[in-house]
């Protein structure tokens, strides 16, 4: 057993920074833990002239801007990689692979893009590859579904993982404010990058979704199976009916998995505000986990920033250094066991919100049932209100559960109906808002 590890850094930004400090903060408790003491040997910088706030003493770490400097060491046994980006991470980590060390990162677009290949790569090479941190910040979620669920059937995963959109909706929800001035508020607070795109877009989210129904249901997920909407185009008028109905909006990563065919899609969902995530504000995260043993579980907390990201890579470090000391490293990887099958939109049910702009007379809302009802679909909850222009009303609908593909069926004979004058909007809806 040796008396330290060393540890090479690749990134020493917000999360680089906050893994030198805990390292340096934690050695006692790393050591009582381990056995032996934990140090990073040296970090991979993009300047050597640049002042870094790490909160810890970097005397005893050598900075480069050479990678080779750190996956060439030899007494470098872990490589932390977290300087984000896909293309130059996923050479260097398979760099690190080539030389029998083992890897641990945060980077989410890596992971989701490269993932099956970076796990081949270090099983080839008898090494470890964690990626704790690269979904939902410092929440145990990863571990918890791999090693918790181990002996149960995950059935569905609906998650809030991403606290920029999260905050943004709660800024929305709870203060009225419009789309724009949610987000500025984010940007101002730092929870929102200046070009949010890849948030409020909902590929971030989708991302993590991969990774996590990848693991959860073992079968291979690509990025391009999540169908993605973002919340960009959300109307405060949805926000508020939605509100008087029962439900509050939030941006919903969503996987099912019926033992044969999966489904994976990130979405503006109607949440029942009896669901537990409805109270999950601001730049907080969730994952809710729906097993076929345990039945309903819930991992909360704080989804990003330098100490929680840190604190998950960390806790991947200490795993890898307990294998080392067990002998057993480079086993973690598992072929996926299940042939990928998605589900057709025959398939996929849900109850669904619409809201539409129709001529306000008498019969209208008859032919809108009648459309309904010949696809078998009936309502739950239904609204009218006169619109800004007095031959229009606004009519608000959430159905009972049907397939997808007889909802957007009827959504396009809607638009053929003469009377309609505009669907203005379309959600999936989740929960019993009278549960």
């Amino acid at each position: 057993m040796k008396d330290n590890v060393a540890v090479g850094l690749l990134g020493v930004g917000v999360v680089g920074s906050g893994v030198i400090n805990l390292i340096e903060k934690h050695q006692e408790k790393l050591a009582h833990q381990l056995g032996c003491g934990v140090h990073v040997k040296s970090a991979l910088v993009r300047n050597l002239d640049k002042q870094r706030d790490t909160g810890a003493d970097m005397n005893g770490t050598m900075l480069t801007t050479d990678p080779d400097a750190v996956l060439g060491d030899p007494e470098i046994d872990v490589v932390v990689e977290v300087m984000g980006g896909i293309d130059e991470a996923r050479e260097v980590i398979l760099k690190a692979f080539k030389a029998k060390k083992h890897v641990v990162t945060a980077n989410k677009d890596l992971v989701a893009l490269h993932g099956g290949e970076l796990h081949e790569a270090a099983e080839r090479n008898k090494c470890d590859f964690y990626y704790e941190a690269s979904v939902a910040g410092g929440i145990p979620i990863l571990r918890g579904i791999t090693d918790g669920f181990a002996s149960d059937h995950i059935e569905q995963l609906m998650g809030i993982v991403n606290g920029t959109t999260n905050y943004i909706m709660t800024k929305m929800n709870q203060e009225g404010l419009s789309y724009e001035a949610a987000l500025q508020e984010a940007q101002e607070r730092g929870f929102a990058e200046a070009d949010p795109a890849s948030d409020v877009e909902g590929l971030d989210a989708a991302r993590k979704m991969a990774i996590l129904a990848r693991l959860a249901f073992s079968t291979y997920i690509d990025l391009e199976d999540v169908e993605v909407t973002g919340i960009k185009d959300i109307d405060i008028a949805d926000l508020q009916y939605s509100d008087s109905l029962g439900f509050t909006m939030k941006l919903i990563g969503f996987a099912n998995f019926d033992g044969t065919q999966v489904e994976v899609n990130v979405q503006p969902v109607l949440i029942s505000k009896q669901h537990p995530l409805a109270d999950v504000k601001n730049e907080y995260n969730a994952v809710y986990v729906y097993g076929e043993a345990i039945g309903e579980a819930m991992f909360y907390g704080a989804g990003a920033g330098s100490m929680p990201t840190a604190s998950a890579v960390i806790s991947d470090v200490v795993t890898v250094i307990k294998n080392m000391h067990r002998g057993v490293t480079g086993g973690q990887f598992v072929e996926p066991r299940f042939k990928k099958r998605l589900k057709s939109d025959e398939q996929r049910f849900g109850e669904y919100y619409f809201r539409v702009h129709a001529t306000d007379e008498a019969g209208v809302f008859s032919r809108i049932s009648s459309l309904f009802n010949e696809l078998d679909i009936s309502f739950k909850q239904i609204l009218q209100n006169p619109s800004e222009d007095d031959d229009v009303a606004e009519i608000v609908v959430i159905t009972h559960r049907t397939s997808l593909h007889n909802m957007q069926k009827a959504l396009e004979e809607l638009k053929n109906l003469e009377q309609v004058k505009a669907i203005k909007s379309f959600y999936k809806v989740e929960g019993d808002a009278d549960a």
